[in-house]
């Protein structure tokens, strides 16, 4: 069989039905139908449009989150040789097909049951993990599905603060005062230098960055302005002060700052169940795990507050997320499969069954 007819085939069903943060409902309605042919033994979409399937009835749960949403773009999806080419083969529709192939063959240890999520709006504002946070009871133990390579598990993630800075007035000549234009821009410029001040040399876990999102500005009798900035940060930083902060230097120029989102960084010890079990399947493929630390920030931040053990993994080269290469290596995702079928009732060993 070629893997266009097999595991590859799927992926590549996956990668072709378009799915962009808040467009993602023809690609739900694909998953949710493919699935009960891998092995998934109950499919159902719940309020905010996530796909929930599960395997096995027992009152343990080993819940895997990918995301199904991508960011717009991407290159045409292809084939050459090995490698689909295509949005969302890396980010992050290969782990979510490595996450339904290896949990519709993987056994089920007596007591457990495996749950899959494919979230929506990963790529904009969570809401799919957001809902699943909410809503759920808390698993003993969670897989996020993004790529970290055949060979990586990722403990950690950068959290982040997004915001909104925005100013309007009824128009005035700019001879009359600085304006909204000038303002939002100082008050944005002030923020970035304070968190470039905040930055010191070291591990990317432990380091802060912004950029500038989108910023739009016009003036045409009345005057306006507005910018977004992505604020990461690192471990042990608190979103709520610093936001406070921000907005001392917004309210000081009569600009309005709003909070689009806000998460925490968060760590998993390289002790975790879930982080050693995937470890330990990676070396029985031959390979030497690699532990990583990422400076994004995921859905993995979004329900670290349930407090249990947590990794995240998946095929595919992070690098190339959002990029107009993306691209996925059909070995590499058959080799991610191999890992997750022992991995999974690895972990619900260790995490005690």
């Amino acid at each position: 069989m070629s893997w266009i007819e097999g595991d590859g085939g799927f992926l590549r069903e996956l990668v072709e039905c378009r799915s962009e943060s808040g467009d993602e409902e023809s690609c739900c309605v694909l998953l949710s139908s493919r699935l009960p042919a891998l092995g998934w033994e109950s499919v159902v979409r719940d309020e905010v449009g996530n796909v929930v399937a599960s395997r096995g009835a027992g009152p343990r749960e080993l819940l895997m989150m990918g995301h199904i949403d991508t960011v717009p773009g991407g290159p045409k999806t292809e084939v050459e040789g090995d490698v689909l080419w295509g949005r969302g083969s890396v980010d992050a529709k290969g782990p979510l097909a490595s996450f339904s192939l290896a949990g519709g063959r993987a056994i089920v240890p007596d007591g457990w049951r495996y749950t899959l999520i494919a979230a929506v709006g990963e790529e904009r504002d969570s809401r799919g993990a957001r809902y699943v946070m909410d809503s759920r009871k808390a698993p003993m133990g969670c897989i996020i599905g993004e790529p970290s390579g055949g060979d990586g598990v990722t403990l950690a993630y950068r959290g982040c603060l997004f915001l909104s800075l925005e100013a309007f007035d009824g128009g005035a000549h700019r001879s009359g005062g600085s304006g909204p234009l000038t303002e939002t821009l100082s008050s944005a410029s002030e923020i970035l230098r304070m968190v470039e001040s905040m930055d010191e040399d070291g591990p990317i876990i432990r380091r802060y960055s912004a950029a500038v999102a989108s910023m739009y500005g016009v003036e045409k009798g009345e005057r306006c302005a507005s910018i977004d900035l992505d604020v990461r940060l690192p471990l042990g930083a608190d979103p709520s002060s610093l936001a406070r902060s921000f907005q001392e230097i917004c309210s000081a120029r009569a600009v309005d700052m709003s909070v689009r989102q806000s998460v925490s960084a968060h760590m998993s010890d390289r002790r975790d169940p879930v982080v050693r079990a995937l470890s330990t399947s990676v070396r029985e493929e031959g390979l030497s795990p690699r532990l990583l630390a990422k400076g994004g920030t995921a859905d993995f931040n979004v329900v670290a507050p349930w407090g249990v053990p947590m990794a995240a993994y998946g095929p595919g080269d992070s690098g190339l997320d959002h990029g107009p290469d993306e691209r996925l290596s059909i070995g590499e995702l058959k080799t991610a499969i191999r890992v997750l079928e022992r991995a999974l009732p690895r972990a619900c060993m260790l995490l005690g069954g």
